[in-house]
């Protein structure tokens, strides 16, 4: 008996194992087909996305494209298009440096060089514009000149000597050096002629020595600048800080900024650094130049200059 149930149940015991790998192969199969949907869902997006930018690119490209045909449409009329053309991008840059950068001689020379493509040019209704032109050219002719560059590289002096000037507390109370033992001549208790002399040159070397262990040091300062050897170190980094801040506030004329900043700079080394020293003195007075500059400067525009270009363009278009 027992042998006929398990001969009846065994078929069913492997029948049902069949099952269950068959069931799990099928839900493996169906999680990767899943899987792989959602993968070439995802690539199909990516690629739909990707076409879309391409496309709006390739937009963008054809109305660019078709801006500069119609430019080169314009311009390729005449030599005196042409030259219109290069002035008006040439006065226009020299417009941005000079509200962007304060760049003073390069947007004069950008006029002179419109003003002699319109002289080569040698066209009579040409005169207004080269007016406007000589007009703005004159104004910035009449502006102080502010040397940023050369205002720049002495703060980089200063900044690149700040870790080598002396500070006042480095500054010791040397003693002087003193003078080699000379050989004197032995007194001659029994000349008298050699007494006198030898006894004025002892004298003499005992008097250096006194002034040698004596010094007198005056000391102007309300308080005694005297710093930890640690905080000697971040001193220094502040001071090079201050010069950098000094250096961007030039670029940007911020002038309220660049005279607190030099001020703030110069007080330092004043009361920290040994101002004895030469090197610390030449960089506190190239500090006092430093500020005495005006870069505050307000700078005219080119808009006449522009206006004109562009007006005499339309009334050729016009015409």
């Amino acid at each position: 008996l027992a042998l006929t149930v398990w001969q009846w149940l065994a078929p069913h015991h492997e029948l049902s194992n069949l099952q269950e790998a068959l069931a799990r192969t099928v839900a493996e199969r169906e999680s990767a087909g899943k899987e792989n949907s959602t993968q070439a869902q995802e690539q199909v997006l990516a690629m739909q996305t990707r076409l879309t930018a391409l496309e709006a690119q390739l937009d963008e490209s054809r109305n660019q494209q078709a801006t500069l045909e119609n430019i080169y449409q314009d311009v390729a009329r005449s030599r005196d298009d042409w030259a219109l053309v290069d002035i008006e991008q040439g006065v226009t840059l020299a417009a941005q440096q000079l509200q962007l950068a304060g760049n003073v001689q390069g947007a004069v020379l950008a006029l002179q060089a419109a003003d002699a493509r319109l002289v080569g040019s040698n066209r009579p209704q040409f005169f207004n514009l080269r007016r406007v032109l000589s007009q703005d050219l004159a104004r910035l002719r009449a502006l102080p000149e502010v040397d940023m560059p050369g205002i720049s590289l002495r703060l980089e002096s200063v900044i690149a000597a700040i870790d080598t000037l002396p500070l006042a507390n480095e500054a010791r109370l040397k003693p002087e050096r003193k003078p080699g033992t000379r050989n004197l001549p032995a007194p001659s208790w029994a000349n008298g002629l050699n007494f006198w002399p030898t006894l004025q040159a002892l004298a003499s070397e005992f008097w250096a020595e006194i002034r040698g262990l004596i010094r007198v040091q005056r000391f102007d300062r309300d308080e005694p600048a005297l710093l930890a050897p640690g905080q000697a170190f971040f001193l220094r980094e502040n001071l090079k800080l201050r010069l950098l801040n000094t250096r961007l506030a030039l670029l940007a004329r911020d002038q309220t900024t660049f005279r607190s900043e030099l001020k703030q700079a110069q007080s330092w080394m004043e009361r920290y650094f040994d101002t004895r020293n030469a090197a610390v003195q030449s960089a506190v007075g190239g500090l006092k130049q430093i500020a005495a500059n005006e870069i505050d400067i307000e700078l005219p525009t080119l808009n006449a200059s522009l206006s004109a270009i562009r007006g005499f363009k339309t009334g050729r278009e016009r015409k």
